[in-house]
């Protein structure tokens, strides 16, 4: 699970990347940066579903600071 977030997460960032390479090579004649943004923000929508999924089957554990 942990390697398919991680894979997930570096796929967004190429994304973000990407339409980041666009946006300055482009210079607003396209579209190609609203469909890489696009599918940037699906992309982080489903690894946000997958993660709940995970955590209600029980494949994932949240932890975090406990107070004293």
């Amino acid at each position: 699970m942990r390697l398919l977030a991680l894979i997930i997460l570096l796929v967004i960032i190429i994304s973000l990347g990407s339409a980041l390479r666009y946006l300055v090579s482009d210079e607003g004649k396209t579209d190609r940066v609203l469909k890489a943004l696009t599918w940037r923000i699906g992309m982080s929508v489903g690894l946000f579903v997958l993660l709940m999924l995970a955590w209600y089957f029980g494949l994932i554990e949240p932890h975090g600071i406990l107070p004293d």
